[in-house]
């Protein structure tokens, strides 16, 4: 059983994310934080979007090692150094998105930190997912 999307229309349109996700049964599968770094252990991408599509990637590839499929994320969060230029690139953003994970979307929350681990990372991202 995948995941099931929930939202109601009491709350404003959810874009790009799910209000809520309801997962029965399964197993769960907790996803670490992604960054965009590559086989080598070193940050690709020089702005925002390249680095979000390796760590999604990078997300992607554990999820899958696990069993899983992007239609089983139930919980996604984004850690991002910079909100201003994360929302400055939503629509890119979204549609990296939708090319790697499609458009089953998790339930989502984007987090403004200081920094990452990793000095040079501009984002990313952990998640749990639902497997039947």
């Amino acid at each position: 059983m995948s995941p099931e999307r929930v939202n109601p229309a009491g709350l404003a349109p959810a874009t790009g994310f799910s209000h809520a996700v309801v997962a029965t049964g399964g197993r769960i599968v907790l996803l670490a934080g992604q960054t965009a770094l590559d086989a080598g252990g070193r940050i690709v991408g020089a702005d925002l979007p390249a680095q979000f599509a390796t760590a999604l990637g990078n997300l992607l590839t554990a999820l899958a090692a696990a069993g899983g499929a992007p239609g089983d994320l139930a919980r996604v969060t984004v850690y991002a150094t910079d909100v201003a230029d994360y929302r400055a690139h939503t629509a890119e953003l979204g549609r990296i998105w939708r090319e790697l994970a499609g458009r089953d979307y998790p339930a989502m929350a984007v987090i403004g930190v200081v920094r990452l681990w990793d000095e040079q990372a501009l984002v990313e991202l952990d998640g749990l997912a639902v497997l039947p």
